[in-house]
């Protein structure tokens, strides 16, 4: 069957746009994506249900039509479009572009008329069905024994299927008589008044007793009462809006229905399109409910595999995997919070697999099988290498000699992705499905014999990492990323390893007290707020209730207003407080603080492991910039901004066994990114004599003596440097400063003229990345930014904050990761019992062994200073203490 359906893109995307609230769904970015969202599940839905084999959006181009040139009022009613939706089309084309859907526009026609063209030429064309989904209503008109309204009723998850016993049912005429109704009852949505006095079912009585509109005119005169006068007042009237509603079917389009076939969908763009959008459930829903119109890959993997025996296990290895042959592994095992260990490995190389349970092994195997994993010599690959080789060493099993993992090779190539699933890359790579190859008989490359499905799988995915790791390799080669797998993000994966094992000891005691402390202060907070409004109890969570109180009861200034009411997000609140100082938002936010911190201490009483540690695990695959990230629990979120918050760290403290910890961290390391990548000789100067950047920056700026500098000029010279730093416009000074936009924009001006090589530079940096595509760290780490030439203006603004950002957060993400892989080798290679303890942005934190103090801190400076050669010096601070809150410094 030929089953054509044809989309009203903006009707749709303005009714999932009101249908989801645009607050609960927009990028880190910043980029509000609600319209886009509910489209595109919509989408999945009806390409699921209804299974098309032709499919296409039509898009209105403007308001500027050919109705308009006849009645200018048409649609003149509509509000302006909210700020929230606007780029959002552009963004839904995005979408469509990645999945191969082809979208038709025409100058001065409306969607629904390329849709009446389109469905009128398919029908003639002998398609067997066409299936329109639109929120407009003049698309009735055009159902027929072959045509579908697909209608939506409730945002644009549900939609009704309008056939023409339906229409008739629910309009008392057939479709094509709809137009004559909707002529006499009007369009509100088209500012198209009707005849007053004149509804829905006197027009439909007219039109079956006359037969259509042009017999209700001819029998005018015989219309008796109010509504037959009211209906000969305002005939022009209906003449017009006929002669408006009447969909075209004849626009002149740049395809036909036969033009719009399905297409195999580009799975590399979905995946860029749906990583920008920040999709990964829409995303992972596709493609689990959604198979591609043709096949994306025919073949699996090829692999001959085998479950041994314990004792082949020794002649397996010494067969297949000698010196220099490199293979994939796949561990069977977990490894979570400072514990598990690993069952069982899947080894490939050269095709063949074998499955081997390590329980089982004899001792001949079992050395063979150590002897494998602990020789560099012998290449190994994996993906996602570090919780394996978790598993292995907690089996007594460490592993040398991984010379690629995967997960962090596709990380480097592609680092705005959202998701490095092995089948993904697989598929996207390779061209291949992450399965056994169906048909052994042909290929003569399957054996697997009796094995389960567990071994199976494992095989299957460890020859498809040591062929994936190929192709990235390629991939590394042209983006420039292999020298930072081999030199920083490979080697880094022990150190973090290391460091995951060990953990960091929590005082019990102390989490407990804290955490009671915490919860007197949510409970005062809460009857502060309470007293502050006469006593009443209300749910201090509940905007509803927050509203209530805020703007009705208090009579507050109005907060942004949002689908549900105005908001009373931490943002607005804290504005309101300042302009106010009302008691109840005093006591509310300090309710707010006081309940983030209780959350915080109780998650850390949870994550605690029974040695008394707390293992946190570091991510490197998920910040685009190079920077880590910290999970189960984050441990780079502990609070600093308050005392109270700070004193969370006192429950970190020194395990058994060590005398302290310490605490080294880089000073203003951004800052001094920014002087290095920019070669401004003012700040350069600032560095190198050592005085204070800020107080000789304003100095500069203001044009004082550094003494006259206040605390004052000091505070916005030093909100601006960093500003710069993160692509902040002189309105966003003003609002982190409280001060005017001209004046923010003056203070820039002025700051500018004393520092141009900081100008230039940023300057050129966006230039530059517009030009290439990417921006590069100081080792050469790349993030694309792919939007910094798009038609989108939100979106073009801001890849260009991103790609003033990119190089100096994630030059400063590098400098850090050479520090740690300095400082780990030279305590290793002094025999220090001293560890590493955490990484928390540019902070490390050791614990010490008795009497290693100095040395540890000689050595931590040496190495964390000399992490990259620079222009100016990398100044480290250092602080050591019983608690992680006594090291800070």
């Amino acid at each position: 069957m030929k089953r054509l359906l044809l989309l009203d893109g903006h009707s749709l995307a303005y009714r999932a746009f009101f249908a989801l609230p645009a607050e609960n769904f927009s990028t880190t970015t910043g980029q509000h994506t609600n319209a886009v969202y509910g489209f595109t599940s919509m989408l999945i839905n009806v390409l699921r249900d209804e299974e098309p084999t032709h499919v296409g959006v039509a898009f209105d181009v403007s308001r500027k039509t050919f109705r308009v040139e006849e009645y200018a009022e048409y649609k003149a009613g509509r509000s302006a479009t909210p700020d929230e939706f606007k780029g959002q089309v552009s963004l839904l084309r995005e979408v469509l572009d990645a999945l191969r859907i082809t979208y038709i526009e025409s100058e001065g026609y409306e969607a629904d008329d390329i849709i009446a063209t389109l469905t009128t030429q398919a029908v003639d064309a002998g398609f067997d069905e066409v299936l329109i989904c639109s929120g407009d209503r003049d698309a009735l008109q055009l159902v027929n024994d072959k045509v579908t309204l697909l209608y939506p009723v409730r945002g644009v998850s549900e939609l009704a299927r309008m056939t023409p016993a339906a229409v008739q049912e629910k309009y008392g005429v057939l479709p094509e008589r709809y137009s004559d109704l909707a002529a006499l009852v009007g369009e509100s949505s088209d500012n198209l008044p009707g005849v007053p006095g004149v509804g829905p079912k006197t027009a439909a009585k007219w039109i079956g007793l006359y037969g259509d509109l042009a017999g209700v005119v001819a029998n005018a005169g015989e219309i008796k009462g109010k509504a037959g006068e009211s209906f000969r007042a305002h005939l022009d009237g209906v003449l017009r809006n006929r002669r408006l509603n009447q969909l075209l079917r004849d626009v002149v389009l740049p395809t036909d229905p036969d033009g719009l076939e399905r297409q195999v969908w580009d799975r590399q763009e979905v995946h860029t399109v749906f990583d920008g959008l920040e999709f990964k459930v829409l995303r992972d829903r596709l493609f689990a409910t959604l198979e591609a119109v043709q096949e994306e890959a025919e073949d699996g993997v090829d692999v001959e595999g085998q479950v041994l025996p314990p004792g082949e296990v020794a002649e397996w290895i010494g067969e297949h995997l000698s010196s220099g042959v490199t293979a994939g592994v796949e561990v069977i095992g977990r490894w979570a919070r400072g514990a598990g260990e690993a069952e069982a490995i899947a080894i490939s190389a050269d095709h063949k697999a074998a499955y081997l349970e390590l329980a089982t092994l004899e001792p001949r195997g079992e050395i063979a099988v150590r002897e494998w994993l602990s020789d560099a010599a012998r290449p190994k690959v994996m993906h996602d290498a570090k919780p394996q080789a978790q598993a292995l060493v907690a089996s007594g099993l460490p592993v040398e000699g991984i010379v690629n993992d995967t997960a962090l090779s596709a990380y480097l190539v592609r680092p705005d992705q959202r998701s490095y699933d092995l089948a993904d890359l697989v598929l996207r790579y390779l061209k291949r499905e992450l399965r056994a190859d169906a048909e052994p008989a042909a290929q003569g490359m399957l054996d697997f014999g009796g094995t389960d499905t567990e071994a199976h799988e494992a095989m299957v995915r460890a020859a498809a990492v040591a062929e994936l790791a190929q192709a990235l390799a390629t991939e590394l080669d042209n983006t420039g990323g292999a020298q930072l797998l081999r030199e920083v993000e490979l080697p880094l994966t022990g150190v973090l390893a290391s460091m995951e094992r060990t953990g960091i000891a929590v005082d019990a005691d102390a989490m407990q007290s804290l955490e009671s402390e915490y919860a007197d202060g949510v409970r005062q907070a809460q009857q502060d707020a309470y007293d502050a409004i006469g006593g009443e109890q209300i749910n201090l969570g509940s905007p509803k209730q927050l509203q209530v109180v805020l703007f009705d009861q208090l009579g507050m200034p109005k907060t942004k207003k949002t689908k549900t009411g105005y908001t009373t997000d931490a943002d607005a609140l804290t504005d309101l407080y300042t302009k106010t100082e009302h008691p109840f938002l005093e006591a509310l936010l300090r309710h707010r603080d006081w309940s983030r911190l209780r959350v915080t201490v109780e998650g850390l009483m949870k994550s605690a492991a029974d040695d008394g540690r707390i293992h946190t695990t570091y991510l490197q695959t998920v910040a685009a910039t190079g920077r880590l990230s910290s999970v189960d629990p984050n441990l780079q979120n502990i609070p600093i901004r308050t005392e109270a918050g700070r004193r969370v760290r006192e429950v970190f403290v020194v395990g058994e066994g060590y005398e302290s910890l310490m605490s080294a961290d880089y000073s203003q390391i951004e800052m001094r990114i920014m002087a290095h990548l920019s070669g401004d000789e003012g700040l350069i100067e600032a560095f190198r004599t050592g005085e204070d950047l800020h107080r000789f920056v304003g100095a500069r700026v203001f044009g004082v003596e550094p003494a006259d500098v206040t605390l004052e000029m000091r505070s916005k010279v030093k909100a601006m440097s960093y500003g710069l730093a993160y692509g902040l416009s002189a309105f966003g000074l003003s609002k982190q400063l409280t001060i005017s936009t001209g004046e923010a924009k003056d203070l820039m001006d002025e700051y500018f003229k004393r520092f141009g090589g900081v100008r230039d530079y940023l300057r050129s940096v966006v230039d530059n990345a517009r030009v290439v595509g990417y921006t590069e760290t100081m080792l050469g780490r790349r993030r694309y930014l792919p939007d910094l030439t798009s038609d989108n203006r939100p979106r073009r603004e801001m890849a260009e904050r991103m790609a003033l950002n990119a190089p100096i957060q994630g030059s400063a993400a590098d400098v850090v990761k050479m520090a740690m892989l300095g400082v780990q080798r030279a305590l290793d290679d002094t025999d220090l019992k001293s560890r590493m303890l955490l990484q928390v942005h540019d902070e490390l934190v050791l614990e010490i062994a008795p009497g290693e103090r100095d040395q540890v801190e000689d050595l931590v400076r040496r190495e964390m200073g000399a992490a990259i050669e620079m222009d100016v010096p990398l100044d480290v601070s250092i602080g050591v203490g019983n608690s992680w809150h006594q090291a800070a410094h």
